[in-house]
């Protein structure tokens, strides 16, 4: 048990705290949780549930993570949140595990989820995103790598992100998003490819010019994809930038938000 836990803060003997973890004034912690090292929770956090938080991360005051899934099918199985490692989690975030028996949440690596966001149940988010604050995730959505979320968007259930895409602030989200793309509006559509993302990303002028090439032909001349697949493998040297895209946009279940 770690030695630089506040007075005031409710600690489950059972809990598996490593020895450097603090925990400020008024925290709550319960008894199956496990913190890793380094981890700083701040005063009035709340950690429940079978929740793991892995390593050096940082969860700050009124955050709620692990509390019981709002979703009416829950009745009281035994799910898990799954927190990776280098995570900041701001003020008043929710994160709630999975619903169904041994089902997880799982949040992954150096990710920034901003204050008064929300992730449901049974959510998998990947590495190196950013949710803008009250960012909102229904149950099951899936967020991949270096995804930007803006303010106040919303992300139906069942919903898939792809990589380096860009979400708008208070965009209505009911399909995937592709990876590359900047999407917006009520409901979200593909305004362009994450020019700046791909950027600050360093992807090369070369694959960029590519990408924008690929979603022109895949999103703004109207072709039907399985038309658009063939005039790319037609008209556009092989990479893995566009199988990727191709491939993401192939395994849709909700279809493109185009």
């Amino acid at each position: 048990m770690s030695k630089n836990i506040h007075p005031t803060a409710i600690v489950s003997k059972k809990a598996n705290i490593e020895e450097d973890v603090t925990i400020g004034p008024f925290a709550i912690i319960g008894e199956n949780v496990k913190i890793g090292v380094g981890t700083i929770i701040d005063a009035f956090a709340q950690i429940l549930g079978y929740t793991v938080v892995g390593k050096n991360c940082h969860i700050f005051s009124y955050a709620i993570i692990g509390n019981t899934p709002q979703d009416l099918k829950y009745k009281g199985e035994k799910s898990y949140l799954i927190i990776g490692d280098n995570n900041k989690i701001r003020e008043f975030v929710t994160i709630h595990p999975g619903t169904e028996r041994n089902s997880k949440t799982i949040i992954g690596n150096n990710n920034l989820i901003m204050a008064y966001s929300h992730i449901a149940h049974d959510c998998k988010i990947g590495e190196n995103n950013i949710l803008a604050n009250a960012a909102t995730l229904a149950g099951h959505v899936i967020i991949e790598n270096n995804v930007v979320v803006g303010g106040l968007a919303a992300i139906h259930q069942f919903c898939r992100i792809g990589s380096f895409s860009i979400i708008g602030g208070c965009s209505k989200v009911v399909q995937d998003v592709p990876p590359y793309s900047m999407c917006d509006g009520h409901p979200a559509v593909i305004q362009s490819i994450n020019l700046v993302g791909l950027r600050r990303a360093n992807f090369s002028s070369q694959k960029i010019q590519l990408i924008k090439k690929a979603f022109k032909i895949l999103f703004f001349q109207n072709h039907p994809f399985n038309i658009a697949k063939k005039l790319i493998e037609k008209q556009l040297p092989p990479s893995e930038e566009i199988s990727y895209l191709l491939n993401f946009i192939s395994s849709s279940k909700r279809g493109i938000c185009l």
